[in-house]
This record gives C-alpha cells, structure tokens and sequence, in this order.
C-alpha cells in the first residue's frame, strides 16, 4: 500500500463547505477535490478563493472556475506540476503516491463508487479525483472526490484504470497533475490572511470588463427557445456550464468575503449578501426553468436583471475597496 495521508473513508471529517446546508451542496470537480484535499493537509481552502470573483459569461458557457495554481504556491507553498502519461497511468500514480504527492487525476464516474445514484455503473463522465492511498496488488484506491473522501476496489478498480481486455488504442491518456508538497508550509493567520488580500486584488484588476449577466440574458433569451426543442440530457449539461457555474460560484464569493470579515476585514457585509442573492435566485431560477421547459411556456427574464444589478454593486464595493 503507498499512501501519503493516514485517513480513512470511515473517518474522514469533511470541511465546512461540504458539511454545511448549501445553495449548491457541489460546485465543480476540480473545486470541490481540491477543497477537501487542501483540508486534510490541515490547510483552510477559502483562503484561495479570490478566483470565484472573476466569473465572466464565455460566449456559450460560464467561467469553469478553479483554484488558481499560483495561489497554492503563493499560500500554502504547494507546487502543483502537470505530469505527461508515458507509460501505464497506474505505474504513474503509485510512484507519485510513493513520493508523498498527491496525483489529481480525470476518472471515470462510471466505476466510482461514491457516484451512486447518478453517474456509477450509468453513464461515462469525466470527473477529477485526488488519489491518496494506492495498492496495486490489492486491487484497491483511495481518493478525495466531491464532497468527501472514498475507496474503490475490485473490478471497479480493474475498468477505471483499463486493466483488463484488450488495449484500446482510442482512449486517450486523462489529464494529470502533481501536487509536490516538500515546501508545504503552514502560515500564521494573519500572514494567511495578508496574502489571500493580495492575491484577492489581483484578481479585482481581471474582474470582466462589462457586467456578464447583461450578455447573458442576450444569450439565455435565444438559447431558452431552442432548450425546448432538446433533450432532458441537453438541458441539464446547459444548466450544469451556465447556471450551476455562476450560482455555485458566487456563493462561494459570499463564504470567501465572509471569512475574509471573519478575520478583521472590515464593511464587507453589502457585497457578501449581493453575492449570496445571486447564489439563491439563481438555485431558485433553475427550478423555474425545469418547469417552463417541460411545460413548454415561456420564462420570466427580469431575474436575471436583479444578477445584473447584485453582481455591479458587488463588484463596485469591493474595487473602492481595495483599488
């Protein structure tokens, strides 16, 4: 067994963001792994959110936001590597894992366990996980994914990594990062806090050029008369790049500004809750849309107004702030 943190699935604590009762109970893959595993390296992962304040309408999507990699480096002095798939993934991963790192890797939500009732043993989608413990010869995997920390074994471990039948050459090697820990180090508070301000205005300098939401109702009033003539599955993966990535996104600005108030930051309450309004109406919103599709009757746009509104004086409040 090669293993860099000594946890187990039956009693891993999640951090708060998972533990607690949510507008969006998961943000994105990418996020929501490294969450937990920047907590079970004892680091607090809201310190690097200042990425969540920059969210932009893409033109067909939302922003896919992400910790930035430069973050982890500047906080918390985790250096984090792509690594090239020459050889077998699995003889990848075990020398990583054997090396202290963790390796976050894009799997197959078929064979994860923890995706019952929604992907496992249904549908291939790409999801990223953060694996920590590894047993080739055991047929056996533990990993940081979504909300939590789980194992897999058995076949689901032969089919997630390919190892049995014949090779397919049309499978194309996943996407592979390293997180290297040797200069891992654990900041005082306030230095953790000084830093996460830092980073938080460089990020106000990105902030879109224009309000998003505006170029988003131009878009959404021409994209809703063609979501009633798709699929179930097409609106779904809509709302997953449109409303699910801003909601879920703004409402983890509202938990960064908070903790950012919660140590000493001061008169942040106005753009906290402008951004939390977006978080809700946007949950509430979906919902709306699910009907209006099904019925197939028209959809009330002036919410999305009210974003419009929320996000300018968010953004305003904090660029008088802090620039």
């Amino acid at each position: 067994m090669q293993s860099i943190l000594d946890i187990s699935p039956s009693n891993y604590v999640r951090h708060k963001i998972h533990s607690q009762e949510r507008d969006w109970a998961e943000t994105n893959c990418y996020v929501d792994v490294w969450i937990e595993q920047l907590h079970a390296l004892k680091q607090e992962p809201i310190a690097a959110m200042p990425f969540t304040l920059t969210a932009d309408f893409e033109g067909d999507q939302w922003t896919f936001f992400k910790f930035q990699l430069s973050d982890l480096q500047a906080l918390y002095g985790i250096e984090v590597q792509e690594l090239v798939v020459w050889r077998s993934l699995i003889l990848h991963i075990e020398e990583q894992v054997k090396l202290g790192r963790p390796v976050l890797v894009e799997l197959d939500s078929m064979y994860l366990p923890d995706t019952a009732g929604t992907a496992y043993q249904r549908e291939h989608v790409k999801t990223t996980v953060s694996v920590n413990k590894l047993d080739i010869n055991a047929r056996y995997m533990e990993y940081f994914h979504a909300q939590g920390y789980y194992s897999l074994e058995g076949e689901d471990f032969d089919k997630i990594f390919h190892l049995t039948g014949e090779k397919n050459g049309a499978i194309l090697p996943p996407y592979v990062e390293i997180a290297k820990l040797h200069d891992m180090r654990h900041p005082a508070q306030n230095e953790l806090v000084e830093t996460s301000l830092s980073l938080m205005k460089q990020q106000l300098l990105l902030l879109p050029k224009s309000n998003p939401f505006i170029a988003f109702k131009q878009r959404f009033e021409v994209d809703f008369k063609w979501l009633l003539e798709q699929s179930i599955d097409t609106f779904h993966q809509y709302c997953f790049v449109t409303f699910r990535q801003f909601g879920a996104c703004f409402e983890l600005a509202a938990n960064y500004l908070n903790w950012l108030t919660n140590n000493g930051q001061q008169e942040l309450e106005a753009a906290t809750e402008n951004f939390k309004q977006i978080s809700e109406m946007t949950k509430v919103y979906q919902f709306q849309l699910a009907r209006a599709v099904s019925r197939g009757k028209p959809l009330d746009l002036s919410v999305l107004d009210k974003m419009a509104n929320c996000w300018e004086e968010a953004t305003q409040l904090l660029l008088k702030k802090y620039c």
